[in-house]
């Protein structure tokens, strides 16, 4: 049987407002059940609808992990959906696909060996001050974190996530960035 998930579940799960979903009820956009008074949203079709609704988009999207599994995870999950992914696992590296590479959202690891994610950001800031930015961290209060945050705004997506927190990071910044 799938989990079905309440309003707020749902939300949460997509890192939206309850009034989104609302909305989206409202137009009939998000596949949903009512049970009694209350809507009901299966797992499973959450995740089917999100993919295909990220798909109409596609972007040119860096990655930037010392992890090779953290690299894979997002490159799997977003070419299968269309979108071109460049994974570096240096801060160096990437700094040079971010001169030579015209992007549309950039992945940066907050702790990696040398150059950090925050020095990184700074870096990039300074080449393409409008590519938006999501830092990758397991270290939300961390005087890197910190660092980071006094150059500016970016997204943060906090260790572990899977799929689903990919797909909807990208939706959203494509969605906004692409009004």
């Amino acid at each position: 049987m799938a989990k079905l998930m309440t309003v707020g579940e749902v939300a949460d799960y997509l890192r939206v407002t309850e009034k989104t979903i609302y909305r989206l009820l409202e137009r009939g956009r998000i596949p949903a059940t009512k049970v009694g008074r209350q809507w009901r949203f299966a797992t499973t079709s959450i995740d089917k609808w999100l993919k295909k609704n990220s798909a109409k988009e596609k972007a040119n999207i860096l990655v930037v992990d010392d992890e090779e599994v953290v690299r894979l995870l997002f490159k799997d999950t977003l070419e299968e959906l269309g979108h071109r992914v460049i994974t570096t696992e240096t801060a160096a590296s990437a700094l040079e696909v971010v001169k030579q590479q015209d992007l549309d959202l950039a992945f940066l690891d907050l702790k990696m060996p040398g150059m950090d994610g925050a020095e990184l950001f700074h870096q990039i800031k300074a080449v393409k001050p409008r590519l938006p930015v999501t830092i990758i961290t397991g270290y939300p209060d961390s005087d890197i974190m910190a660092r980071a945050l006094s150059q500016g705004p970016f997204g943060v997506m906090n260790k572990p996530f899977g799929e689903s927190d990919i797909i909807t990071a990208v939706h959203n910044f494509l969605r906004i960035t692409r009004r």
